[in-house]
């Protein structure tokens, strides 16, 4: 073999040969085979003999080479200055300045993180909950301080543009005043709204209004009603507030959405990836499945039965899996049928919630609008919080029903979780639907003698004279009694279970056990919460910060109750999977809350005795009326850009955007394939080369024996 053609190390002078072993590989012979279709450059083999000439080095071949630096058989020194001589072969001017910019405004960034890091409240709480307990439930935590930062921007939205506006002109700042236009069209029997007369009351009474949002309270800058004003001037400045109210409720549910979608993102990614592969599945849990976040030797042992449960309710679902493609067509149609019987029993379930929170709320609504309804403290608040009841009884026994339901059903234990947690979301979130829906029923029929008024008015005035504080104070009541359900529960019910499975040696109350934190539970309360104060912000402009301060709150009583009363769920929560889990049903319960307001905003009636909108027919009326006053151009270009020329071809061209990203997905995807062909590629090779190198040592260490044999 000419040595002179060889590749030859820099440090040492000595040439290097090609190992005829390489050939023998199953990925080269894989290349080999696929280089009459397919022209493709062999990672195995060195540059060409024709591409070296004598007394070139190893560097300089190296630089025309795509492959990386550190697969070239060469020693370190000799990189190094291989990578030297690129750096400065790239460090022009212009390109040095430009990299020095990235690297500033990189440091930049990452030293403005590190200081909003800081200004972290929770910090070292979350830390202490991830040292304890894993990442799964500070996890949890932290996406409850995510909602609380969530809700105070919200909180500043509205009150920076609504409410501080009307303060302002209320106390005669900065000379602003704030007029009001009636319109002749409306009737006069539709402006009357009888406010709260502040008489002398029992204590009580204050007590029922505090909780209830009526009373002294319903005249105050929390609910709609009380911003009855059509702008503020200042000199030469006109605030137009009913425009300002619409435009910021578009903002903060605009906020919301981009928010929470930008934090999904990150977790969607890595529950994809993770749910790709079932052997790459296994491969983390036994390999990298320990949290090395634990230092409690409790938790520890916890986790060690979490891994436990993780891998046992895997290899059930592969045995499940098996199972069913095994069954025959009678068993499939025994088991559909028997899955068709228990969903309608899950429906009538279901029917039923519905039915009494109807009831309820009618019942309610007609007691509340009843004169000289007064039946003493324990009974009012009863009746006024008797909506908030059911809907929090139906809540909670409606996912114990449907855990015993999907037992019979024979699904995977992983769709099972998933399952039953799907109805459970679906039954929080239409029960809320239900009461407004029962809301709005009473808001918009009329008994016949009120049917005159009620075609003037466009509602029911006489019961609702200003039905969008109704609305309102229903939604404080749900999240106030949500507040007090969660802190009385962890007091009432949690703290007594720990004292007697503690101190009382009482065989059932060791069988019965401490109370377990369940992730998804708590999530699905936390997240039925904020879907309250989404669809309540519109009708309680300060409902936010209500939010903010209960969210706040429920992170210590949960904190509290994590450390003294509860244990993990046997039923581990993957961390990898939480955060996406968490805001995906997150973002289902914000297309749900803007499903009342797009309806309030767009079909409903507008208050005409209360509220900025008292002279539109409908909230929506505003946007028009503003676009007619701007100049001739600019709202011929508005209103083309609200027909259906400009619509058409921009749907058409957002479905070609869509189109593209599929189609580059499918080609990431087919990527991915290959890529891991290539790694099963490689590990055939280390295969194939421990059998080589096993075979060739026995015969080597035969040779020997026989060696010294023939030797004596």
């Amino acid at each position: 073999m000419n040595e002179e053609r060889l590749p030859r190390d820099s440090k040492t002078g000595s040439y290097f040969s090609i190992n005829p072993l390489l050939h023998e590989l199953p990925s080269y012979q894989t290349l080999v085979r696929g280089t009459s279709t397919v022209r493709r450059k062999s990672i195995l083999s060195y540059p060409s003999k024709t591409s070296l000439k004598r007394g070139e080095s190893v560097g300089d071949e190296n630089e025309q080479d795509d492959r990386p630096l550190r697969e070239f058989p060469i020693s370190i020194q000799e990189k190094k200055k291989i990578r030297a001589k690129q750096d400065i072969q790239i460090s022009s001017f212009t390109t040095q300045n430009i990299i020095l910019k990235r690297l500033k405004w990189r440091r930049l960034a990452q030293g403005a993180k590190e200081n909003v890091d800081r200004l972290d409240p929770w910090k070292k709480d979350i830390h202490d909950i991830e040292g304890k307990f894993g990442t799964g439930i500070q996890s949890y935590f932290s996406f409850l301080s995510f909602l609380v930062l969530l809700n105070f921007v919200m909180f500043l939205l509205m009150f920076t543009f609504i409410t501080l506006p009307m303060v302002i002109s209320d106390h005669g700042v900065l000379n602003t005043t704030h007029f009001h236009v009636t319109t002749p069209a409306i009737a006069e029997e539709c402006t009357v709204y009888e406010e709260f007369n502040p008489k002398l009351v029992l204590f009580y009474s204050y007590m029922t209004s505090l909780l209830s949002g009526t009373g002294f309270l319903e005249q105050t800058y929390l609910f709609y009603g009380f911003y009855r004003t059509s702008g503020m001037r200042s000199w030469n400045f006109h605030y137009n507030l009913p425009l300002a109210y619409f435009i910021t409720t578009c903002a903060y549910i605009l906020l919301s959405l981009f928010w929470i979608v930008k934090r999904a993102v990150e977790g969607f990614k890595q529950s994809f990836i993770r749910s790709e592969d079932r052997f790459q599945s296994f491969c983390n849990k036994i390999f990298a499945g320990w949290d090395f976040c634990i230092r409690d030797e409790r938790a520890a042992e916890l986790k060690h039965r979490s891994l436990q449960y993780e891998l046992k309710t895997d290899l059930d679902e592969e045995r499940i899996k098996q199972k069913i493609a095994d069954r025959t067509q009678k068993e499939k149609v025994k088991i559909y049928l028997l899955r068709a019987l228990l969903n309608l029993l899950v429906v009538l379930i279901l029917i039923l919630c519905f039915y009494c929170i109807y009831k309820t709320t009618v019942y309610s609504q007609q007691f509340n609008n009843k004169e000289n309804n007064s039946g003493g403290f324990t009974i009012d608040l009863t009746i006024e919080y008797l909506p908030s009841i059911v809907i929090t009884a139906a809540n909670f026994i409606t996912p114990l029903l449907f855990e015993r339901i999907i037992r019979f059903e024979d699904y995977s234990p992983a769709f099972e979780i998933k399952f039953m947690l799907i109805r459970s979301v679906f039954v929080r979130l239409a029960n809320i639907i239900v009461l407004l829906v029962s809301l709005w029923l009473q808001i918009t029929t009329c008994d016949d003698k009120d049917d005159k008024e009620c075609k003037t008015c466009g509602y029911n005035h006489k019961l609702y004279p200003c039905w969008e504080t109704r609305i309102g104070q229903e939604m404080y009541k749900l999240m106030i009694f949500d507040l007090i359900i969660i802190a009385s529960v962890t007091l009432f019910v949690e703290f007594p279970r720990k004292l007697l499975v503690t101190y009382c040696p009482f065989p059932p109350f060791s069988w019965w056990g401490q109370q377990q934190f369940s992730v998804p539970q708590n999530v699905l309360a936390i997240v039925y919460g904020q879907t309250i104060c989404w669809i309540g912000t519109f009708y309680s402009p300060l409902l936010p910060g209500i939010a903010t301060i209960k969210y706040f709150t429920i992170f210590y009583i949960k904190k509290i109750s994590l450390m003294t009363n509860c244990q993990p769920s046997t039923r581990p929560f993957r961390a990898s999977s939480s955060n996406f889990f968490f805001l995906a049903v997150l973002l289902i319960g914000l297309p749900l809350a803007c499903v009342p307001i797009i309806f309030s905003i767009a079909l409903i009636n507008s208050s005409k005795s209360c509220g900025p909108f008292i002279n539109f027919n409908t909230t929506w009326e505003i946007i028009p009326h503003t676009i007619n006053t701007f100049p001739e151009s600019l709202r011929w270009l508005l209103y083309g850009l609200g027909s259906e020329i400009f619509a058409v071809p921009f749907f058409i061209f957002v479905c070609l955007i869509l189109f593209y990203l599929v189609a580059l997905a499918a080609a990431h995807k087919r990527v991915v394939m290959q890529l891991r062909d290539q790694l099963a590629m490689q590990g055939r090779d280390k295969q194939y080369l421990i059998r080589k190198l096993t075979r060739e040592s026995f015969i080597a260490k035969k040779r020997l024996a026989m060696s010294n044999a023939g030797k004596q």
